[in-house]
């Protein structure tokens, strides 16, 4: 695979901050996480309580979850619009296969497999049609979302407490005083994989590459297709195990839940520092973003400031994000 490799500096020169946050993407994020915490525990009472701490952190799971698949599709220089929909239509269906009597673990693997089959669908139709991600998610967000409400006859599905569907929410306490959930743990546990396998691995240098620019890739003897079916799959099944967390948090499959999830989703992957037009990011910045939007809320929530603020806020941040992304393309 042919590299371009950055201009040489000139010996002795000092890197700039400006190439520095180039060069680490995540570092941005990583900076604006700890100062909104510095801001909110100096401006609140209980920000820093552990007790706070680990709600945050569970309210940034699911969105944070489907951030890192989102993060696979948009390193290639796509997008998914489907994901929150795939991912509700995944917990319905594990919640009526095990209310109808189908043991939990098959019922879990069949919600996980449902979005994995969505992936590898909306893959072959970006690669062998060439229609755009945009135009294809889109259409299946608006399939899914009125699929999810057919499937759950317009109600709820609660799952019983118990069963394997909700052992992610189950709560133990680290080092005697930290609550930290199962679902937290098989996150972190995704976020490494995803970490080791985009950087550590020659199909993460085909993802990023063919992001970069999919006619330079397939010129290097890339296989793009592959690699751009490989990478929704893989995303389809991020996608099902947030619906497994979905049902840990809360064990009620609901059709009107995380109608925002898509959007939620780009913006942490957005404010983590990946770009949208692809060949840029990390798993790690994703995390950062995930954080950020959930510290924001969880902060000025806290402070009294309307939810409504509170979306200004989030918008006005994603703004600048893209902003500072396409000022740091052209610098490039």
């Amino acid at each position: 695979m042919t590299t371009v490799s950055a201009p040489p500096r000139a010996s002795g020169k000092r890197e700039g901050i400006g190439e520095f946050f180039l060069r680490a993407p995540a570092a941005g994020p990583a900076l604006a996480l700890v100062l909104a915490m510095v801001v909110f525990s100096l401006s609140t009472s209980r920000f820093l309580e552990l007790d706070n701490l680990s709600l945050m952190v569970d309210q940034a799971l699911v969105v944070g979850t489907l951030a890192l698949g989102q993060t696979l599709i948009i390193l290639t220089a796509g997008i998914d619009l489907s994901n929150a929909s795939a991912m509700v239509l995944a917990s319905l269906l594990m919640a009526k296969l095990f209310a109808g009597g189908t043991p939990g673990i098959l019922a879990l693997v069949i919600g996980i497999a449902v979005p994995l089959g969505l992936g590898l669908v909306i893959g072959s139709l970006v690669t062998r049609v060439k229609l755009p991600p945009f135009i294809v998610t889109l259409g299946f967000f608006t399939m899914l979302t009125a699929g999810d409400k057919l499937v759950a006859g317009g109600q709820a599905v609660p799952v019983a407490p118990g069963g394997p569907l909700t052992w992610l929410g189950t709560q133990r306490y680290l080092f005697g005083g930290i609550p930290v959930t199962y679902g937290m743990t098989v996150a972190l546990l995704m976020y490494l994989v995803v970490w080791y396998a985009l950087t550590r691995t020659a199909w993460g240098k085909h993802v990023y590459a063919v992001g970069d620019s999919a006619e330079a890739a397939r010129l290097s003897g890339i296989k793009v297709g592959r690699t751009l079916v490989s990478v929704y799959a893989v995303a389809g099944v991020i996608f099902g195990v947030a619906a497994w967390q979905a049902l840990g948090r809360i064990p009620n499959a609901d059709p009107n839940a995380f109608q925002l999830g898509n959007l939620q989703s780009i913006t942490a992957v957005v404010l983590g520092g990946t770009s949208l037009f692809g060949g840029r990011g990390s798993v790690l910045g994703t995390m950062m973003g995930a954080l950020i939007v959930t510290v924001l809320q969880s902060g000025l929530s806290q402070l009294g400031v309307d939810s409504l603020y509170q979306d200004l806020a989030t918008g006005a941040l994603v703004i600048a994000a893209v902003a500072v992304d396409r000022i740091a393309r052209r610098q490039r």
